[in-house]
């Protein structure tokens, strides 16, 4: 059977998968979450692909990962709960439709239904980026509220973080996530008191890949 070859940026032009993106963050935004609209899925695509290409795998891989990057968080269109693996069942089914490839679709899937931090494991490459990626989004672009007096833990973590940059050293060792904070809405001990599981599995994960995990904040190294 001939399959296509459908790229990242065909993906990102895909009506109905933008629909469903919007639709889902619309329904995050009703609930309180913070942004998990294009700029999000963008964001994550990108680093998972910055991951893999820096890492030197094949050009295919690095398409696949920016996909599941894309994605990987249509599943709240169904239900907060769960998320992970609604939404690898509605790209399953998507992915299907669009005509690619059976192990494509199985790697891309196997991606988005391990990336929470709740149920994912670093099952291949793809998802582990994928979940590094994830978990290293924090900045104060994702915050709706704006009115500061009333920000919750997740507003005020995401709120001072100023800059946020995701890197691998040259000798290809560390991934090192750094971010810059404003303590004047934001302590470290709130970032660690939300997000402590997440860089936990942060760390096993960039061991899959062959990286040691760091966290710096404020030019303090914490993990």
């Amino acid at each position: 059977m001939n399959y296509k070859e459908i790229t990242y940026k065909d993906i990102k032009k895909n009506e109905a998968i933008n629909t469903y993106i919007k639709k889902a963050d619309e329904s995050l935004k009703a609930m309180g979450y913070t942004e998990h609209s294009y700029e999000h899925v963008t964001l994550v695509a990108e680093k998972a692909g910055y991951i893999l290409e820096t890492l030197g795998y094949d050009e295919r891989t690095v398409e696949l990962v920016k996909i599941a990057g894309y994605l990987h968080d249509i599943g709240n269109l169904v239900n907060r709960d769960d998320h992970s693996q609604s939404g690898a069942i509605m790209a399953f089914r998507i992915l299907t439709e669009l005509g690619f490839p059976p192990e494509e679709i199985a790697t891309i899937t196997t991606a988005i239904g391990n990336h929470d931090e709740k149920t994912g494991q670093p099952v291949n490459d793809v998802a582990a980026a994928l979940i590094i990626a994830d978990k290293s989004d924090v900045r104060r672009g994702r915050v709706r509220n704006t009115d500061s007096s009333t920000f919750d833990i997740h507003d005020r973590v995401n709120y001072s973080v100023k800059k946020a940059e995701l890197k691998i050293n040259e000798a290809h060792t560390i991934i090192k996530l750094k971010l810059s904070v404003d303590t004047k809405f934001g302590s470290v001990m709130d970032y660690f008191e939300i997000f402590l599981e997440r860089m936990q599995l942060c760390k096993k994960t960039a061991k899959t890949l062959g990286l040691d995990f760091k966290l710096m904040i404020n030019e303090t190294q914490l993990m």
